[in-house]
């Protein structure tokens, strides 16, 4: 059994967690075969965006609690290291990761979406961090990467009193970009992938590594990684057909060049 279902058209790859019976509970073979799907994708220059989802109901519960049961102290921080290397692959992933919220998403399965670069939510979707209920903590990047993502009170209230909040909420919040009904969440997934792979890939990476990278330093060194991203586009292929098109009042066509 494939952990990944993985589709491909046009550029844009969708990848499903495929343990439904499970609500797509993230197993060490799931997180295994994640991550080296992404691996093979990441030196892909033709794909443009990934989308990713849960089969079923759920985007993801969480981490598979079987697996935690008998752990040692040892082998559990080799369990935050394996859940923390694969969000660290989404948030790093060189194009757009948009993931497609079509449920519960929950604990490591929450934390899984936080990585992700843009978030489309259905109306049945909840996002949780309730790890605390086992005597547990978020260990997935989440107690980082909330905070960033909404206010820390907000964030803290997740965590520490285990609130679950549903869709409408998290638009309030700004934790996802946009909320749809359960039937249109692959259509507007879709829909903002395509409109992503119809501009400069080029560029839409440079964007990614600005961001991602410019988090991590100083403001001035930001400003300094940004300059030096928007210089080496200048002498590219895409940006000079941009700009011709631009000034010729027509539609620019892209080629990652």
């Amino acid at each position: 059994m494939s952990f990944i279902i993985q589709q491909r058209s046009d550029g844009i790859s969708t990848l499903t967690l495929n343990r439904a019976s499970k609500r797509n509970a993230l197993s060490r073979e799931l997180l295994d075969e994640l991550s080296s799907t992404l691996s093979s994708l990441g030196d892909d220059h033709s794909l443009r965006a990934l989308i990713l989802t849960g089969a079923g109901d759920a985007f993801s519960a969480g981490t598979d609690i079987s697996e935690l049961t008998s752990l040692t102290e040892a082998e559990a921080l080799e369990t935050s290291s394996r859940g923390q290397k694969i969000c660290d692959e989404i948030e790093s992933f060189p194009v757009p990761v948009i993931a497609a919220i079509n449920g519960v998403a929950a604990g490591g399965g929450c934390e899984l979406a936080l990585a992700c670069h843009l978030r489309v939510a259905a109306t049945s979707a909840t996002f949780s961090l309730p790890e605390t209920r086992l005597g547990l903590m978020p260990a997935y990047g989440g107690t980082q990467r909330l905070t960033r993502d909404i206010a820390v009170a907000r964030a803290l209230e997740m965590m520490v009193a285990g609130k679950q909040i549903d869709a409408t909420s998290a638009l309030e919040f700004g934790l996802v970009n946009r909320v749809v009904e359960p039937d249109q969440l692959l259509v507007a997934a879709g829909e903002l992938a395509t409109r992503i792979a119809s501009l400069a890939p080029l560029a839409i990476r440079a964007c990614l590594k600005a961001v991602n990278e410019g988090l991590k330093l100083p403001f001035e060194e930001g400003l300094e990684l940004e300059r030096e991203l928007f210089a080496s586009l200048l002498e590219t292929e895409d940006a000079k057909e941009g700009t011709r098109a631009f000034l010729d009042k027509r539609a620019p066509v892209f080629r990652g060049q």
